[in-house]
């Protein structure tokens, strides 16, 4: 069965806009309004932060968010039911992003499993060690049809980089640079990087994420890569808005529109 992630890059080569939301987040019950806005407006590719005490690549907005949500009483058994019927309203693809630990409580085999039945596309640990994903997980993914997506920095090797795109699925995530999210990033910096990616024509699209946050910062993604991923500067939008549909409208309005 075909995934939807790869559906999308099949039909879609360059400017997709991937956005981060963290699941139970401005209010617990916002979880599926905030991903319906996201399709209702634009963006074609949705990743759901499952909430975390210890986020350890994430900024202070994103672990803010995070602290939040776990206010709010979001867990996984939460979002898996707020997911339960989601996929007769969303067709874009959907990424669980977050960390392994919640994860390995929950079971690794039944969250992948629970991914499949209500309909999630990917997942995003940065904390699970490549060899071990390998070694133990991968055989579970794959049985549920689930891709696991590894990020790449500007430290990481040619060969490193080479072989995360053998191992993954999806897309690879390409960090515009080492630091934590939300950090602002002067992407011209980031060009030999990013040529660097280029010229080793991987198998796997390429989205870029980090320090990107408006129409700019995404059209450099978007020149350099299959596309860009925005996190803080969304969570930073929604925060505190009366009016969810709204911001989110003019928010990516003002990311893709000139």
């Amino acid at each position: 069965m075909s995934n939807r992630i790869d559906q999308l890059f099949a039909g879609k080569k360059t400017g997709v806009l991937n956005i981060y939301c963290t699941a139970g987040f401005p209010e617990l019950n916002d979880t599926l309004p905030v991903m319906q806005s996201l399709q209702q407006h634009g963006a074609d590719m949705i990743e759901l932060g499952m909430p975390f005490s210890d986020p350890l690549a994430d900024g202070p907005v994103i672990q803010d968010s995070s602290t939040r949500a776990i206010k709010n009483g979001m867990s996984l058994k939460v979002l898996f039911e707020q997911l339960k019927d989601f996929r007769q309203h969303i067709h874009l693809p959907v990424l669980l992003m977050g960390y392994l630990n919640p994860v390995l409580l929950y079971g690794i085999e039944e969250f992948c499993k629970k991914c499949a039945e209500v309909g999630v596309d990917g997942v995003i640990l940065p904390d699970l060690p490549m060899n071990e994903y390998e070694q133990e997980y991968k055989p579970v993914f794959e049985k549920y049809n689930l891709h696991l997506i590894f990020l790449v920095t500007p430290e990481t090797s040619e060969e490193r980089i080479k072989k995360i795109d053998s191992v993954s699925k999806g897309f690879v995530y390409a960090v515009s640079s080492s630091s934590t999210t939300g950090k602002d990033k002067d992407m011209g910096h980031q060009q030999v990087y990013f040529e660097r990616l280029k010229a080793l024509a991987l198998k796997n699209p390429v989205l870029i994420g980090f320090g990107i946050k408006d129409k700019a910062t995404f059209d450099a993604a978007a020149s350099n890569s299959n596309g860009g991923i925005i996190g803080t500067a969304f969570i930073r939008a929604i925060e505190n808005t009366t009016n969810l549909d709204t911001t989110i409208k003019e928010f990516i309005a003002g990311v893709k529109h000139n």
